[in-house]
């Protein structure tokens, strides 16, 4: 059992190290921002959505591992394997229920650092779209700080639909984090308060 959790981890690492080295000669990746990086606890790390190549690019801005949400459809064959060893956590997004957020609160307790993308889904044009409440419930469950990620350039890199990858800057900009703590957010309309503002944040960068 050991060796099968030692084998899985070096699987992680081995994506890390092989995304990240992609990252810096095919794109020329810059990285803005990076003294407002949360290196300590827990954290909820929060970004705009534009590619598949978004989950890796910002597990790599960290040295401990990232857990995020990936759509169930991937989960087939060698993918169902593979992704989990990538710490992803399917989602429905045809029929989303609780248990995937329920599953990323606890992770956050447990101190872990975690993905998310508010807007729900990749963009199909680059603009922001709006943040939807679940990241609200996330952060009020949670209690935790949120680190604003914004991403530029993953888009032209390999747009939505689009099975061909090409050669363009990606541009990572950090922000300060934010703390919800000692505020009161409850229902749908508190979450989607809290949405409202992670992607007001993540918009100024």
């Amino acid at each position: 059992m050991k060796h099968n959790t030692i084998m899985m981890r070096w699987i992680y690492w081995l994506g890390w190290m092989s995304f990240g080295a992609a990252y810096r000669t095919l794109f020329g990746l810059r990285i803005e921002g990076k003294e407002h990086l949360i290196t300590d606890g827990p954290v909820l790390v929060a970004a705009n959505h534009q590619s598949f190549l978004d989950p890796p690019l910002i597990g790599n801005l960290y040295d401990e591992e990232m857990y995020f949400l990936a759509r169930k459809t991937l989960f087939v064959g060698l993918g169902k394997w593979l992704y989990r060893q990538w710490n992803a956590i399917p989602v429905d997004q045809e029929r989303p229920d609780m248990a995937s957020l329920k599953t990323m609160v606890k992770l956050l307790h447990r101190g872990e650092k975690v993905l998310v993308f508010p807007e729900g889904e990749r963009s199909e044009t680059g603009a922001l779209g709006k943040g939807q409440p679940g990241v609200g419930l996330i952060v009020a469950k949670a209690n935790v700080r949120v680190q604003p990620v914004r991403i530029r350039g993953a888009m032209d890199a390999l747009p939505r639909g689009s099975g061909r990858i090409r050669f363009a800057r990606i541009v990572v900009s950090i922000g300060p984090a934010i703390d919800f703590s000692g505020q009161d957010y409850q229902g749908k309309e508190g979450y989607q308060k809290i949405a409202d503002r992670i992607m007001a944040e993540i918009e100024a960068l």
